[in-house]
């Protein structure tokens, strides 16, 4: 058997997975999947032109839709020269955002005809380690201790992928409410990804999704800086944690970008950064209209 082709979600997994020595290539995917315009399964090009835009306009330029196209690209690209019979290892996290990207890499896997050596390891948890957010947390040895977990992806599990990702890329809300309340499903962890997700739509009293909601009770519990904000939300949210200091940064930009502001913030620029460049965080604070 050839080296596996290795994917995982987020920059600081992949590190860790490099650092392990395993066999095989790494792929680090990067796309938000329960969010923003696309369609179900395999994108055409412009689908991925209205991604690229999409997340240029949540970071707020941050980060550049040409360069978020030609990422996109590449990484299809990379999974469409993946032989029918290659091992593929999949490696990815409990939460609403692994899951989401979890199950669109399985539609793609399938409708490439790249069913028969993927193999899933999805980690939920790791002794010792409390509260558990991913794979980022672990050491070399903490994530290889895991390799020989690994299972064979079934063909239920495929079927159920693609359905699960027609609700995220359709938001069919209503779909994605009779999945949450499964028991048991062919993805174990999808039903409580979905539930997640689901308190993230707006409600229908105050228009906030969950993590705004959050955001907010901590700016006007006195959190004026960035970092005190996201340490507040972060003890709030149920675990696994699926969203990470960009995301919530979107989250409080968003409120004070409201018709009517719920929140001021005060620096450099009227919005907070949303990548590493020339605005420090510290300079930043928000506070309660």
């Amino acid at each position: 058997m050839s080296a596996p082709l290795h994917i995982t979600s987020g920059d600081r997994s992949g590190e860790v997975l490099a650092e392990t020595a395993l066999p095989g290539e790494i792929l680090v995917w990067h796309d938000l999947l329960y969010d923003g315009p696309r369609t179900p399964g395999w994108p055409d090009r412009d689908t991925l032109q209205r991604r690229s835009l999409f997340i240029e306009e949540m970071t707020a330029g941050g980060l550049a839709g040409q360069e978020v196209l030609c990422t996109f690209e590449m990484q299809y690209e990379r999974i469409s020269k993946v032989p029918a019979e290659a091992a593929v290892v999949l490696w990815f996290d409990a939460c609403l955002f692994d899951q989401s990207m979890l199950v669109h890499l399985l539609s793609c896997l399938a409708f490439k005809g790249i069913t028969s050596q993927v193999m899933l390891l999805c980690i939920d948890h790791f002794p010792g380690i409390e509260p558990y957010i991913g794979l980022g947390q672990l050491d070399p040895g903490q994530l290889l201790s895991r390799y020989d977990a690994r299972r064979s992806v079934s063909t239920s599990q495929f079927r159920f992928a693609d359905e699960v990702d027609r609700v995220f890329a359709e938001q069919d809300l209503k779909l994605a409410e009779t999945i949450a309340r499964q028991k048991t499903a062919p993805v174990k962890w999808v039903p409580a990804a979905l539930r997640r997700w689901l308190q993230e739509q707006p409600d229908p009293d105050t228009g906030l999704g969950r993590l705004e909601a959050m955001a907010l009770e901590a700016v006007r519990r006195g959190c004026r800086k960035p970092w005190e904000i996201y340490n507040h939300a972060a003890a709030a949210e149920t675990p696994p944690q699926f969203w990470g200091d960009t995301t919530l940064w979107t989250k409080i930009n968003g409120l004070a970008d409201r018709r009517l502001p719920l929140v001021r913030i005060e620096g450099p620029r009227t919005r907070l950064p949303q990548w590493v460049g020339e605005f420090n965080l510290q300079d930043f604070e928000v506070t309660p209209c």
